[in-house]
């Protein structure tokens, strides 16, 4: 694998103070006038532009223009991925490679825990339903499965639930994802609520738990790299799907094949791969990744950097309401005397968008975008807009997206978590007017 460059959000977290005074020449937040106007300068100079509304740019703020590089690194049956890791694989797909509305199969995002099965066998593959609140323990192979329940597909949002987990300060454990962890393509299969009640759910039902088919780093098959679920009431609903297809052909290697979940607005932890049995049990699952920290949150706020006991976790449900601006890509360079058009994509887990605001003054202004309805439940929504710059230099398009509940993202950093999970802060791309 190619060399992975220092970017500037490793620089700021290994020495923050340090980082700020050689970038911008100033003391870390110093609110004297000659202290900023000397750091804006050796900023501009470092864009290569004049900062166009830099009074409203909020102190410290990293610009847009000096995200973390990545190099790439070859995956079959995949195009222009970033890797964050190779053992086990993660990698994710930069903003602008976003742009279509529907993610093609080679743009979604890798987010694996162990080994995935090697030399599948379709003919032979299987799914078992069991656990403690099953009324007929059932074993379907995969042609049965085709065979006997209704076809579907269903444009479904996917994020990991630690997507942009490299803004967080101070800083958090774990793959170190800008934004590119989330797709949403159109995945095939059938109803998970259908096999459920083909095989009997009873009434004490509490959580429906998945197992797949991949190895543990160690190499010890006796060894669950991740076991994971989600309520029963979330596994009944009719977009909870067993899919083996994605986009009119089969699903990826590294994003499932041949069978995996999927829960759109859910962190994608509970959406397994290579999925082989389904257990329902009679109270919350405790498979692997299912204890604290994994994939949960302070049930309260907390100062950052924080210690925070088991009792206070609580697990990630519903994802938080986000945006995308894919295009323009970053560092865009756009004629002063012409319009540009942008576009995105916005989400909010369980609900529906209600409004995306674009602002290109860091803030202080913000201009509604037109905002498209979903193609179906639990879908990204797709957004447009158009802005004029009104002189030359390095601006920020900013995109906040706000729910059907009125909550909307914050500005710049969510709330600090120990794992750094739900950064929903507003996407800032730089563009160069010239």
């Amino acid at each position: 694998m190619a060399k992975k460059e220092r970017g500037i959000h490793e620089l700021f977290a290994a020495d923050p103070e340090r980082a700020e005074w050689e970038l911008w020449r100033r003391r870390p937040h110093s609110k004297s006038r000659r202290g900023f106007v000397t750091g804006l300068g050796v900023m501009s100079a470092a864009l290569g532009a004049n900062i166009v509304f830099s009074e409203f740019m909020p102190s410290g703020l990293i610009p847009a223009a000096f995200a973390n590089s990545i190099d790439d690194f070859l995956i079959e049956g995949k195009n222009g991925l970033r890797v964050l890791s190779d053992r086990p694989l993660n990698a994710e797909t930069p903003a602008h490679l976003l742009n279509d509305d529907v993610t093609p199969s080679e743009r979604l995002f890798i987010r694996n825990n162990g080994i995935p099965p090697q030399n599948v066998v379709v003919d032979d593959w299987t799914l078992t339903v069991e656990g403690e609140s099953v009324k007929n323990s059932k074993t379907y192979t995969l042609s049965q499965l085709k065979r006997r329940f209704e076809h579907v597909s269903r444009q479904l949002l996917l994020e990991c639930g630690g997507n942009g987990r490299a803004e967080f300060d101070p800083p958090t454990s774990g793959n170190q994802w800008t934004l590119g962890a989330v797709g949403c393509p159109v995945w095939e299969g059938i109803r998970l609520v259908d096999v459920l009640q083909d095989c009997g759910v009873k009434e004490n039902a509490v959580y429906v738990a998945y197992y797949g088919k991949d190895v543990h780093l160690s190499g010890d098959v006796t060894r669950v790299p991740i076991s994971r679920g989600v309520p029963v009431g979330k596994a009944m609903e009719q977009e909870s799907l067993i899919a083996w297809g994605m986009n009119g052909g089969p699903l990826h290697p590294m994003n499932g094949y041949p069978l995996r979940l999927v829960f759109g607005g859910w962190p994608g932890s509970a959406s397994g791969k290579w999925l082989s049995r389904i257990s329902i049990r009679n109270r919350v699952h405790d498979g692997p990744k299912m204890a604290s920290p994994s994939y949960r949150i302070p049930c309260t706020p907390v100062a950052p950097g924080s210690e925070v006991p088991d009792s206070n976790m609580c697990i990630i449900e519903s994802m938080p309401v986000k945006s995308l601006v894919t295009y323009p890509r970053n560092s865009f360079r756009q004629s002063v005397d012409k319009s540009l058009a942008l576009h995105g994509h916005a989400w909010a887990g369980d609900l529906e968008v209600n409004e995306v605001h674009i602002s290109i003054d860091f803030g202080a202004t913000w201009e509604r975008a037109t905002l498209q309805e979903p193609a179906n439940r639990l879908a990204w929504q797709n957004w447009d807009h158009s802005v004029r710059f009104p002189q030359r230099g390095y601006y920020e398009v900013w995109a906040r997206a706000v729910d059907q509940n009125g909550h909307s993202q914050p500005m710049v950093m969510p709330n600090w978590n120990p794992k750094g999970y739900l950064n929903n802060s507003c996407h800032r791309v730089a563009v160069y007017s010239v």
